[in-house]
């Protein structure tokens, strides 16, 4: 049982007066406060579904107390650490997230080309305190509250859920001075009943995504969940789920798209209950075309969660079955010769536990890096699968 105020009033979340005093609170904007700790840790309420639910401030997790359900782990345990305070700025004021990114949303007259963003192993940052286009699906996966699994959600998360959980995320961002959500389109869950209103519903939000004349011109990013990849003439088909038109991207994008995600590629085709997450930079022509101009891609389980390897998906199975909450680590920008807590247990008890795989022929820098970060969080109690010397160890 948790306890909130809303206004002058505290209310129990088993209550039968809470969800009436949720609505309430939601039409007036008034912000919930999570009792777990004095003095209480500001929230706010989410609508997904036609249901009211109280979500955690953006990067608020590290406040609330660590039996509490919003409670979340040390930032520096996964790629999300060097981001704060330079590419994700918190107002404390309004709880709304400033971006800063690394990837153009617009395009230029005579750019004709697609581009794929480079692994940040292979380059060299010009301003590592920008958000990647990978980074920034990391970032709305992990501030949708997707990346955290309990066995109590089991049939429960689908992609209805998983567009709800980013859209709520996205309204608490702000990108070049306007909220994320603007410009932000994910595809809606298809139904046939409601054919002609979700066709009006993309057609309205899609209109910022088309050209008006020449010159510069605004593009959107998509989130959507690939179905499959088709060639054209001199190019290729990204088919979405949930949208009835391909998105365009040139043959050499493509080559280089299948290079940068031959993993990810390689985890989705290997089985069919996995998904491939697309985010990308796009526009539509005047032809009524839409093609990708930046494009990065992740894998997820049948859960929604993401990973990197099959041995991530290997503890992420085994702990599905578990009531408590489990939480996955991402790398945002990240290189794979980076450690990162592949997954934690953020109310295991007596301590937090922080789930490291350590891949094979990782080198003297990897392993000091790995145990500086073990050191510098002694509350956290640590759990690491060498893979290179066998099966998957013990579950605490």
């Amino acid at each position: 049982m948790r306890q909130f105020l809303i206004g002058d009033q505290a209310f129990d979340d088993s209550s039968p007066e809470f969800l009436p005093q949720l609505e309430r609170a939601y039409e007036h904007k008034l912000r919930p406060l999570c009792l777990c700790r004095e003095p209480p840790v500001p929230m706010y309420i989410a609508r997904m579904d036609d249901q009211f639910l109280i979500k955690r401030m953006p990067l608020s997790g590290r406040q609330h107390d660590p039996g509490c359900p919003s409670y979340e782990p040390p930032y520096e345990l996964s790629g999300l650490g060097p981001l704060i305070g330079h590419a994700i700025q918190v107002d404390a004021a309004t709880g709304a997230t400033m971006l800063k990114l690394d990837f153009s949303l617009s395009k230029r007259a005579n750019r004709l080309t697609s581009t794929v963003p480079s692994d940040p192993s292979e380059r060299v940052l010009s301003d590592p305190k920008k958000l990647s286009l990978r980074a920034m699906l990391h970032y709305l996966w992990d501030t949708g509250e997707l990346t955290e699994w309990t066995s109590l959600w089991a049939g429960k998360r689908g992609w209805g859920r998983v567009r709800s959980s980013l859209q709520n995320a996205a309204r608490q961002m702000i990108v070049r001075g306007g909220p994320l959500s603007d410009i932000l389109f994910i595809p809606e869950v298809y139904h046939q009943d409601d054919k002609e209103g979700i066709s009006a519903r993309r057609a309205a939000t899609l209109a910022g995504a088309k050209a008006n004349g020449p010159g510069p011109r605004k593009l959107m990013l998509i989130i959507a969940e690939v179905k499959e990849f088709s060639p054209a003439r001199d190019s290729q088909k990204i088919l979405v789920r949930h949208l009835p038109f391909p998105l365009m991207i040139d043959e050499g994008a493509w080559k280089r798209l299948n290079g940068r995600y031959d993993t990810e590629l390689e985890l989705w085709r290997s089985n069919e209950e996995f998904h491939l997450i697309v985010i990308a930079t796009f526009g539509i022509s005047s032809a009524g075309i839409a093609s990708v101009e930046e494009v990065a891609m992740m894998v997820v389980n049948e859960n929604w969660i993401p990973f990197e390897n099959i041995y991530e998906q290997r503890l992420l199975e085994r702990l599905s079955g578990l009531k408590r909450r489990s939480k996955k680590g991402l790398r945002f920008d990240l290189s794979r010769g980076q450690p990162i807590a592949s997954v934690t247990l953020p109310d295991a008890r007596p301590a937090p536990v922080a789930f490291f795989i350590i891949p094979t022929n990782v080198d003297e820098d990897y392993e000091v890096a790995l145990s500086e970060m073990i050191a510098a969080r002694p509350e956290m109690a640590p759990w690491i699968w060498r893979v290179a010397e066998g099966e998957m160890p013990r579950l605490p």
